[in-house]
């Protein structure tokens, strides 16, 4: 009997895994036309700009002849008409081929990646950051509902919200940086200390968190509101009520029961808020002068780079997708009533 029980458990592993496995792929192939779509809308849209980068080589030079312009044209691929230069824009992703950036002198990719670990770096902490502590700090207000505990989470979640990122920004700078010294005010690390190992990684985290508490308490405002209506939506299901009945204590039935269904509508807005995130960064990354994709992005644009902005924005969709995914797959862990066929 305890030989078929382990042969029964390690089949039905083996096909749950399978079953995740054939999830996976089935998501993944339908962000194909979904990545090509927003492939496709990014180029239109970025057509519509005034000016090209032959014009603003030119304008940086002070003048140009028309047959100078032209060779510009000519060499950044310009002088083809606008369904000509998709096709070969969709056609180079295919192949995986970003293009070249003749602002940089340099490969789309190769740039892009210089760029992406510090974004990611700020991202990542941001969105563990403001949900982990949205999260707690829903959960006690609405455990304290009409309490003065709530009432001052609910006021400053309000306050948060309400303020613009730059100018949180700015605040702390001048508060723990100029004021106190406690942390650095720009960049990502000490680079004339030449710090290596375990320092480098301090030095690092040390110039990351004011850039993350600012680009945080934003989300961190939208998540404890809606972990708050959503505990208290919970607390009023039938299956509360049973578990009351039995005599189950407020604490079990909250953190056992309440807490696994209330954190799933959490979950789905961080899945979407991204693609928000990479916007707000560019904010955050000019204030503190964090050397990532947003100000790249920012920066690009007023060069008319567009091969460098089609890079950044195709990697930012492809960044979303990939996390709208990991939330899925979240979800099937928190919620067994989720089929993956």
């Amino acid at each position: 009997i305890f030989i078929c029980k382990c042969h029964i458990l390690k089949s039905y592993k083996m096909l749950f895994l399978t079953k995740r496995l054939r999830y996976i792929l089935r998501r993944l192939i339908q962000a194909i036309p979904v990545l090509l779509g927003i492939a496709i809308v990014n180029f239109l849209l970025l057509q519509l700009a005034p000016g090209d980068a032959a014009d603003v080589l030119a304008g940086e030079s002070g003048s140009a002849t028309p047959e100078y312009m032209e060779m510009l044209r000519k060499n950044f691929g310009l002088d083809k008409s606008i369904p000509e230069q998709l096709l070969i824009y969709i056609k180079n992703l295919f192949l995986f081929d970003l293009g070249f950036s003749f602002r940089h002198n340099m490969e789309v990719l190769e740039i892009i990646l210089d760029r992406l670990g510090a974004t990611l770096l700020l991202m990542t902490t941001t969105l563990f950051l403001s949900v982990g502590v949205g999260i707690l700090l829903g959960l006690f207000a609405a455990m304290r509902v009409n309490h003065w505990q709530d009432s001052l989470i609910s006021i400053l979640a309000i306050i948060s919200y309400a303020t613009p990122l730059f100018w949180v920004g700015l605040m702390l700078m001048v508060i723990f940086s100029i004021n106190l010294d406690w942390f650095p005010a720009t960049g990502m690390e000490d680079i004339i200390k030449f710090y290596t190992g375990w320092e480098r990684l301090l030095d690092i985290a040390h110039h990351l968190i004011l850039p993350s508490i600012t680009l945080s308490l934003f989300y961190l405002a939208l998540y404890t509101r809606l972990m708050r209506a959503s505990v208290l939506e919970q607390h009023g299901m039938d299956y509360v009520v049973t578990a009351r009945a039995k005599g189950a204590s407020e604490n079990r039935i909250t953190f056992k029961h309440v807490l696994k269904n209330a954190i799933l509508p959490v979950i789905t807005m961080a899945g979407f808020q991204v693609g928000a995130l990479l916007g707000g960064s560019v904010v955050v990354e000019a204030v503190f002068g964090w050397p990532g994709l947003g100000q790249l992005a920012f920066q690009t644009l007023f060069a008319r780079d567009i091969n460098l902005l089609l890079g950044i924005f195709f990697l930012s969709a492809c960044l979303v997708v990939v996390v709208n995914l990991l939330v899925d797959i979240i979800y099937t862990f928190l919620d067994p009533r989720i089929e993956l066929d």
